[in-house]
């Protein structure tokens, strides 16, 4: 089954960029459970902490919300099978109005993963894909992964980064061997500068490197923010200016569910005293340019 988004960008009252299926219909999670465990400890997560595609098409249409959905392809790094974005992009167009389906490949496997990235764009009707740097343990500016940004800014569809401090791992030893240096936003200068028709957004405040994501969504037209992965009251004073000022068209809402709930996130954003002209923008209007629904 092919996706085709039919979202009523008009009915909706925000678009949640950054939102994890973490289990299929099988059982099968995303995630070992040890860093299941680790990640819901470290965001004191309430809610549902495996949500499949049908529950999140549930949550998300009981509010009037749509969400970009997706998983995270780490297998060589972390020996754990992935979840099937085939399959997700498949379970999407059943809910096409309210979910968008991001794909996910293995960067390690080279050649195959572009064509397994070619092929849930044209035959499964992906949006973009989403990459976790540390988790997946490469570093985006190595020359050996520029193939697959190259088939990215081809097929013209954008590329989400998980960037700064990281939740899977926390707290164990080690961190579960997850490095953070792979999530530092400068890394991800090298590949827009190099692809300048490839979107590319920064996930998350990027603690420690916030300057870094705020520079390079300044100086780059191709490079946004999404805001997801803390809840806005703990945001740091630097990324709330700009925010909203000079980035009010460069920042997207996400809420990084099921670690936090989006009412929350929305609420606490809500209370850090922007000016209201600027909330819309964040809350869907840019995220409905930057992926082509209006």
């Amino acid at each position: 089954m092919h996706y085709e988004p039919r979202i009523d960008v008009d009915a909706i009252t925000a678009l949640d960029m950054h939102v994890h299926v973490e289990k299929d219909g099988d059982g099968c999670l995303s995630l070992s459970e040890d860093l299941m465990d680790a990640s819901a400890a470290y965001f004191r997560s309430s809610d549902n902490r495996t949500p499949t595609v049908a529950d999140l098409a549930e949550r998300y249409r009981a509010r009037q919300m749509a969400a970009v959905v997706f998983t995270v392809d780490a297998g060589t790094a972390t020996g754990h099978p992935p979840l099937s974005s085939a399959e997700i992009a498949e379970q999407c167009a059943e809910h096409a109005d309210v979910l968008i389906p991001f794909g996910s490949v293995d960067p390690h496997r080279g050649a195959d993963a572009v064509a397994q990235a070619r092929k849930l764009v044209e035959d499964h009707g992906v949006r973009g894909f989403k990459f976790h740097p540390s988790l997946q343990a490469f570093s985006p500016d190595d020359q050996a992964f520029y193939p697959l940004w190259e088939a990215l800014e081809e097929l013209g569809v954008p590329a989400l980064f998980h960037t700064g401090q990281n939740g899977i791992g926390a707290g164990l030893p080690g961190g579960r061997g997850i490095k953070l240096r792979y999530s530092q936003p400068l890394l991800l200068d090298d590949v827009a500068a190099d692809f300048p028709g490839l979107t590319v957004i920064l996930a998350h405040p990027s603690v420690p490197w916030q300057a870094e994501a705020i520079s390079m969504a300044t100086h780059k037209a191709n490079v946004f923010i999404d805001l997801s992965g803390w809840s806005p009251k703990y945001f740091p004073a630097e990324l709330v200016r700009a925010a909203g000022g000079m980035l009010k068209r460069k920042v997207l809402f996400g809420s990084d569910y099921p670690l936090i709930a989006p009412e929350r996130w929305i609420s606490d954003f809500e209370g850090l005293g922007l000016k209201p002209e600027v909330l819309p923008g964040i809350l869907k209007e840019n995220a409905i340019g930057l992926l082509g629904l209006r």
